[in-house]
């Protein structure tokens, strides 16, 4: 099924921009996930930043992007590259990302087009879409500087996993910082992100509602629930999604509990290999060795029931919306001593969220009623409330544009911002022009 007809649905504007800068959200305002915005001005230099699906069942995906010959992804998340290989199959666009970026994505476009084709959700680009996207990749370091059109570009690290950016955008009237997803709190694998001054801060605040608790304070709690666990003979079950959360869940163990027999299963043993080639992007490099050397990789059936005698299995997904998380647990599910230690947000929806809700959840299409303790702990790379706020205040923007967020996330930044800055809410497509 094909969603868009390239230059027959899009409802991107015609008219050329006279003056100012134009934001075109095509997906992720007013909502988390599902990110596109085309950013142009009047030099005519046309800009597309992430374009990718909300993971939802089924999902829910941006509007129809107008043709651009670049676009920067900010990272190999599904919500902001998923729809990447349609951009390249209809317009032919250069994708700039880190290497990598650009590494994981075709674990991630292969996963999806997979999953379309079990799930049979419609998807609008192919295999061959796919080819070309993987083809279309043009790679910067952090901090090199790079021309689109008329306007100068360079990534900063975004904390938010490794190979995610930042992107400072030198235009001829404003300097703009998007900021994809951030964190400012270092993680067990990557650094925090720092502000960087600008014209125009585009920020992110998916947490703006919210106020994380301690960091190392959560970790320590996930390894003492784990221990308990573990003690009184159970197996704990560690969903976790396979491109950043699931790694930090390892590096906490290991660090914390390394007597313990942990077992890494999914799609996460694959994206960790293409970690293992980019040391620059993470961490502390020689502890994710130690790690991956330390923990059991799961490859196949035979590797899968061994696991079930383990202390901990950490797994996709994250949501327990497929996986083998849904095979261990459906094998779990009869010994009580075992437990469920859910690692961040369940979105609506999802088997997680329906499992904290109503205590089931669907497993191989048998909603199945699921008798373990289950626990939910904060461990987001996502920054809070306060930290976004005081990150905005460091960058000394003129101008502030928010979202990827909810709206309780939008309005409580806006509170808080709006007395020093021009805070905008944009809408998806509706054009929002600013002008210094």
């Amino acid at each position: 099924m094909v969603l868009y007809t390239p230059g027959n649905t899009s409802g991107y504007p015609n008219e050329k921009v006279k003056s100012g800068i134009r934001f075109y959200f095509l997906g992720g305002a007013e909502e988390v996930g599902n990110v596109g915005c085309v950013i142009e001005d009047n030099t005519g230099t046309r800009l597309l930043i992430d374009y990718g699906m909300a993971p939802t069942r089924p999902p829910r995906y941006p509007s129809e992007s107008p043709p651009v010959s670049d676009a920067i992804i900010t990272h190999s998340h599904i919500d902001h590259i998923g729809m990447a290989p349609w951009l390249v199959g209809a317009h032919g666009t250069t994708l700039h990302g880190t290497a990598l970026t650009a590494k994981v994505s075709e674990i991630m476009w292969r996963d999806t087009y997979k999953v379309s084709s079990i799930e049979k959700y419609p998807l609008s680009w192919d295999k061959r879409d796919l080819d070309l996207a993987l083809d279309s990749w043009k790679t910067h370091k952090i901090g090199e500087s790079f021309k689109i059109g008329e306007w100068d570009c360079k990534f900063h690290l975004a904390g938010h996993m490794p190979g995610a950016v930042m992107v400072e955008i030198n235009t001829p009237s404003a300097r703009i910082l998007w900021t994809g997803d951030i964190d400012t709190r270092n993680s067990p694998n990557v650094i925090g992100a720092s502000p960087i001054s600008c014209d125009i801060l585009c920020l992110e605040g998916t947490y703006g509602a919210r106020t994380h608790p301690n960091r190392l304070d959560e970790e320590q709690r996930f390894v003492e629930r784990v221990k308990e666990v573990v003690n009184r003979g159970g197996v704990a079950l560690v969903p976790a999604f396979a491109s950043g959360r699931g790694q930090d869940v390892l590096r906490i163990l290991k660090r914390d509990a390394p007597h313990l027999n942990v077992h890494f299963d999914g799609m996460g043993t694959r994206l960790t290999k293409d970690w293992l080639l980019f040391p620059e992007y993470n961490n502390n490099f020689k502890e994710l060795m130690k790690t991956w050397k330390w923990v059991k990789r799961v490859y196949g059936k035979s590797d899968r029931k061994k696991a079930l005698n383990a202390d901990v299995i950490v797994t996709t997904s994250g949501m327990l919306d497929g996986g083998p998380a849904l095979w261990y647990l459906n094998r779990l599910n009869s010994n009580k001593s075992n437990a469920i230690l859910l690692t961040g947000y369940q979105a609506e929806g999802s088997g997680g969220r329906l499992l904290l809700d109503e205590g089931q959840l669907s497993i191989y299409g048998q909603m199945t009623k699921i008798n373990l303790e289950v626990n939910q702990y904060a461990l987001s790379n996502h920054a809070d409330g306060p930290s976004l706020v005081k990150f905005a205040k460091n960058c000394s923007p003129k101008e502030i544009i928010l979202f990827h967020a909810p709206e309780e996330g939008l309005s409580s930044l806006k509170n808080q911002l709006d007395t020093e800055f021009k805070v905008f809410l944009p809408e998806n497509n509706k054009p929002l022009f600013l002008n210094l």
